[in-house]
């Protein structure tokens, strides 16, 4: 069986070829943080603070890096009001709107499955 994989806008993606591009988004979306981030801003738009304080233990370097990257791909807003000091606030975007959909389901199913599915203690930090 041979994949393909074409950049164009109406081609078809597999995420499966090596060299498919759509690789990078599903890269985006399967990290932690990412998935985090736009969880967090299902709630409405949020100040960079506020995200840090919800996604404990993510620090302002990474928070910053997975925010540029989600605006990348069109899942964030990153919207700056003129005012003393500077004030900065995340969206989700329609199409963040929509990848949140699947991901709220994996941190719920990871949640209600961590008993089941985890061997011993968990690994802080991996």
């Amino acid at each position: 069986m041979t994949t393909s994989c074409s950049s164009g806008q109406h081609a078809h993606h597999d995420v499966y070829a090596a060299q498919c591009p759509c690789r990078a988004l599903l890269d985006l979306l399967a990290n932690k943080w990412s998935a985090l981030a736009i969880g967090a801003l299902e709630e409405g738009p949020q100040r960079f603070g506020a995200l840090q304080r919800r996604l404990q233990g993510v620090s302002p370097k990474v928070l910053t890096q997975t925010l540029r990257r989600l605006e990348d791909f069109g899942l964030v807003d990153r919207t700056v009001y003129p005012a003393v000091p500077l004030h900065v606030e995340y969206a989700l975007t329609s199409v963040g709107r929509s990848a949140a959909v699947p991901l709220n389901l994996l941190r719920t199913w990871v949640e209600e499955n961590f008993d089941n599915a985890a061997p011993g203690e968990p690994v802080l930090g991996a």
